[in-house]
This record gives structure tokens, sequence and C-alpha cells, in this order.
């Protein structure tokens, strides 16, 4: 049992020291800052541009094979938060996506505006800042069996399974009164 302590102990600190490498950034969003009515929703009473924001990614953990973007935002209103965006079957050599694009051969997901497509921020008028988590998720497999249809928490649960790490950025967002 003492051998097995020491040697545990190596393996999560060596993980978390990969994972601390692999990092997202944008040139749209600041971390713990508010977003731009570019990446408000268009629709719901919100009048924004409704645009995904430009991402990049460096230092995925070996092995990946493909990528996956989500957004989501966990302050919704809804006693299960929000999913505004999920992206899958990102080749691995792509680490950066311009401001309202998805990388060609990737597949989107249902959110929860019911659509397969990006769906900016849209909380409730008066509302407290809500946080929006967009992460890149670097993956074990080439591509997922996901399509259009498939849910945020469905797609939660795949990018789950096959998860070598993943790069956070979080923005926030409040409506005025």
């Amino acid at each position: 049992m003492k051998q097995i302590a020491p040697l545990l102990i190596s393996l999560l600190c060596s993980f978390s020291a990969v994972a601390a490498d692999f990092k997202l950034t944008s040139t749209d969003l600041i971390a713990n800052q508010p977003m731009n009515q570019r990446q408000e929703f268009a629709g719901f009473g919100c009048n924004g541009g409704n645009q995904s924001p430009q991402l990049q990614w460096q230092n995925a953990p070996a092995g990946t094979k493909s990528f996956a973007i989500t957004v989501y935002d966990p302050d919704a209103p809804t006693g299960s938060g929000w999913w505004h965006w999920t992206v899958v079957n990102i080749p691995a050599q792509i680490t950066s996506i311009a401001a309202g694009t998805v990388p060609q051969g990737a597949q989107q997901g249902r959110t929860d505006f019911g659509t397969a497509a990006y769906g900016g921020a849209c909380p409730p008028v008066g509302d407290k800042a809500h946080r929006y988590i967009h992460t890149v998720w670097a993956l074990d497999v080439p591509q997922l069996p996901l399509d259009a249809n498939a849910s945020g928490a469905l797609v939660g649960y795949m990018l789950n399974q096959h998860a070598l790490g993943k790069a956070e950025l979080i923005a926030t967002y409040q409506r005025a009164k």
C-alpha cells in the first residue's frame, strides 16, 4: 500500500502538469470579463450579432486525434444550465477558428435554442452576470458518432468519455434593465 500512494501521486502530478499546458485564448474574449454584443444572441429579446468568438488553443495533450468546442452557461435559470454551442470532429491539425466560423468537416450539435448553430449569450434582463464557459476538448478519437440532432447533454457525455484534456476560457455577460 505504501508503494502505491507515491505512484498515484506521481501520476496525478504528471497529468496536472500536462493538462496545465493546454491553453485556450481569444482575441474576442477576456477571461472573467464581459463579452462583446457581437456574441449576444439575436432573438429571445436579445439584439446582438450572434457571432461565435475567435478561439485559438495550444499545447494539446499528446495523442490528440481531434478537438471539440463547447460553450455552456451554468447560470441559466433552468436548473440544468444552457448549451450555447457544441462542435465536434474538429481535425487535430486545426488549432484556431476565426470568429463566426466552423472548421470544415466539423459537426455542430443542437443547442438549447433548438438549432445546430452558435447561439449567443442572452441572460434574462436584470439577472446577475452569467458565466459562459468556452471549452476546447482534446479527444482520443478522430471522430465522434454525433450529428446535428445531438443534445448538449449527449455531446457532453461523449466528450467526457474521450477527453485527453480540456482548456477553458470563461467570459461573462449581463443585460441591464
